[in-house]
């Protein structure tokens, strides 16, 4: 193999779904996919992931495209809010899934760092680690006590794979209440919790944590390979790379999936309000990046019942010239509105697949242009994931914002952005990337719709922090 990888498999742990992407560097496109639902268990002692399932799928489709493709190395990305405990050579505790409900972790309160050292809000259940290893240690302790090492999310698919343990700053910067951004060092709740010397050495997401152990690569096929496997990356942050690394800032970026994340690069400073769900997440380089997130992907699913169908331009202006809109929250506790109680302007169950998208959509743009204007956003908007195929989003985006938005076709997203870690903190400077540029065709009445949505919110008891 040349010092350069150019075939990259990506791991790519996301809350709905996992995949498993080979990207070409070279030509900036992914190659294959595969890819699987990330599926809860409800067994054992909460509900947590499955990952010896994810692990074998992982393993099945390594194989599977080595049998068709030249692979390189191994880079990995993952979704915020986990992490894992290893005692031993496996894990001590089931990794948790962060929606679960940690009754009796109201103590945790008490010890919370203030918001001005962690720049990480209150979230619900599992979203602030914190609270998790605090819910494990005191409900499970003994099990607790077996740990060796702490792994943020990412880096546990590397140890896996290589058998090194690593933490990285990106996911521990992720609303986790266990990182001081300023500082770049763990915050005083480590410390105070004597969890310092559990969290294994910090990496950089760039560096090479080791080659693939042998009896992995004798199962996928490469035996006498060895195949560099890169330390890895949160998910959002991934998405992000890419644009660090190619434009000039002011700038925004929305990673889209189960969660919409906006960066604000170079805006207008605005003061972080952990009431709305601002905070600091870090990047690649363990820089402190403005940001605000919703769970935007998760509302549009429940919103479309997972079934959307493309409205007409006749069935979005019947749904703006009708009032019919949404809102938030739908996912109580998340978001720029987390002590609302959302929904439908109008009784739903008779509306078509079409009008529930039309709605859907434009409630997320609605919702994305709320958090990109706490967080001071300037410059164009380009986004990420599902929401860049989303056509009527991007157009109210693009209305409500009045600013350029971008919608990647290839060589971004986290899949590439994951990718690029191969190619090293110095290397890593991709030549720009396809996208579409929109010309974004106006929406007649999204203006009186958006300021129909504000009245509504006005009146909603509880609903402003």
């Amino acid at each position: 193999m040349s010092d350069a990888p150019r075939f990259v498999a990506v791991v790519d742990i996301g809350k709905t779904n996992a995949k498993l992407v080979l990207h070409d560097l070279s030509e900036r496109r992914d190659l294959a996919v595969r890819s699987r639902p990330n599926i809860i268990r409800q067994d054992g002692p909460y509900p947590h992931y499955d990952t010896d399932a994810l692990f074998a799928f992982l393993i099945e489709s390594l194989a599977a495209f080595s049998t068709e493709h030249r692979l390189d190395a191994i880079s990995i990305t993952a979704h915020g809010a986990s992490v894992a405990l290893i005692g031993g050579e496996d894990l001590a505790l089931p990794v948790i899934d962060y929606e679960a409900p940690l009754e009796g972790s109201e103590a945790y309160d008490a010890i919370r760092p203030d918001f001005a050292e962690t720049l990480s809000p209150a979230m619900a259940n599992g979203l602030n680690v914190g609270r998790q290893l605090f819910w494990l240690q005191t409900r499970f302790p003994e099990r607790f006590a077996e740990t060796r090492h702490i792994l943020t999310y990412p880096q546990y698919w590397a140890y896996r794979l290589t058998g090194v343990a690593a933490c990285e700053a990106s996911s521990l910067g992720s609303h986790t209440d266990l990182w001081s951004p300023e500082r770049g060092d763990f915050s005083s709740l480590v410390d105070r919790m004597g969890w310092r010397a559990l969290f294994a050495p910090l990496r950089s997401a760039f560096d090479r944590l080791g080659p693939l152990k042998s009896d992995l690569a004798e199962r996928i096929g490469l035996g006498g390979q060895e195949i560099p496997v890169f330390c890895g990356i949160h998910d959002s942050n991934a998405s992000l790379l890419p644009h660090l690394l190619t434009r000039q800032a002011p700038f925004a970026v929305l990673s889209t999936g189960t969660w919409v994340v906006g960066f604000s690069i170079g805006g207008e400073p605005k003061p972080f309000d952990p009431d709305r769900n601002m905070l600091a997440y870090v990047d690649a380089f363990g820089r402190p990046v403005p940001s605000a997130l919703f769970m935007g992907g998760r509302e549009f699913d429940i919103l479309t019942g997972r079934s959307p169908e493309t409205p007409g331009d006749d069935v979005v202006n019947a749904v703006m010239a009708r009032g019919l809109m949404v809102t938030p929250p739908i996912t109580t506790g998340t978001g720029p509105f987390p002590h609302g109680q959302g929904g439908w302007s109008h009784p739903s169950h008779n509306l078509s697949a079409a009008e529930r998208t039309a709605s859907a959509s434009l409630y997320v743009a609605l919702m994305a242009h709320e958090s990109l204007t706490l967080i001071g956003a300037a410059g164009p908007t380009i986004v990420e994931g599902p929401f860049a195929r989303n056509a009527l989003f991007l157009r109210a985006l693009g209305g409500l914002t009045g600013r350029p938005v971008f919608a990647p076709t290839q060589g971004t997203g986290t899949s590439a952005g994951a990718a690029l870690l191969a190619s090293g903190r110095d290397g890593a400077k991709p030549q720009g990337s396809d996208e579409t540029s929109l010309a974004l065709a106006s929406l007649p009445g999204l203006s009186d719709y958006a300021a129909r949505w504000r009245e509504r919110l006005n009146a909603m008891e509880g609903i402003w922090p």
